[in-house]
């Protein structure tokens, strides 16, 4: 990667990467013709700002299946910043359930007193349950978790976590080994029983609108004016 494009994902001027380049923080070479070659990954650079509030953006997935959004969200974590004023000084990318409280990139940033100020861009990036917890544990630290966006995320990525809490009770209750098995099976009867649902929805309604013109045939037939009398129209 050239080094103005590690420069612009980083969100610092490009004179202040080639001092780190200089200065051997960043590992990389230079090409006869003076261009910059960066070989580290930008996951793993840290750039200490001025005044050492160092920002940090997180962006994760649920799944592998998701892994290509990684990207593109985190791309999106660092314009916000940007936008901002935040110079983002370290890029962290994970794959994980937001229901595991056990994923390490995550908690190595949680447990860094020097980063100052964690971004991510839905509350449930960070974990799916217990955030205001560790927002007051940082505030407690003079540190902060920023969250930019507070919509819901995609429904196929709270499915994912779902399935990710079935899974850690069935674990409990039939061990790891049929864990997979059982979870397939509720799945399966949640699945059943929503098409039942919804069929038997669809039978009430269907009956209810056959009623109702035996209902109005009823009404007038009882009717004390008999065929003057109208269920749309009223008495005449």
């Amino acid at each position: 990667m050239k080094l103005s494009s590690y420069a612009k994902k980083l969100g610092i001027h490009y004179n202040t990467a080639y001092r780190m380049f200089k200065r051997g923080q960043i590992a990389g070479y230079q090409l006869p013709t003076g261009t910059v070659i960066i070989e580290e990954p930008i996951e793993k650079a840290v750039v200490q700002p001025e005044g050492g509030h160092l920002v940090a953006v997180y962006a994760r997935v649920s799944s592998s299946e998701n892994k290509k959004n990684l990207d593109t969200q985190a791309e999106r974590l660092i314009t916000w910043c940007n936008a901002q004023g935040w110079s983002v000084g370290k890029v962290v990318k994970e794959v994980g359930s937001g229901i595991n409280d056990q994923r390490p990139k995550f908690l190595a940033l949680l447990a860094n007193p020097a980063i100052r100020r964690i971004v991510v861009e839905h509350k449930d990036r960070a974990s799916r349950f217990g955030v205001a917890y560790i927002q007051t544990l940082l505030a407690m630290q003079e540190r902060e978790l920023v969250v930019v966006n507070t919509a819901d995320t995609a429904q196929d990525d709270l499915m994912g976590d779902f399935v990710a809490i079935i899974t850690s009770f069935a674990a409990r209750l039939y061990g790891r080994r049929r864990a997979k098995r059982k979870t397939e099976q509720v799945l399966a009867a949640l699945q059943r029983n929503g098409n039942r649902h919804e069929q038997e929805a669809g039978k009430s309604y269907g009956r209810r609108e056959k009623a109702a013109p035996r209902q109005k045939e009823d009404e007038a037939e009882h009717h004390p004016r008999g065929d003057a009398y109208s269920p749309d129209r009223g008495q005449c």
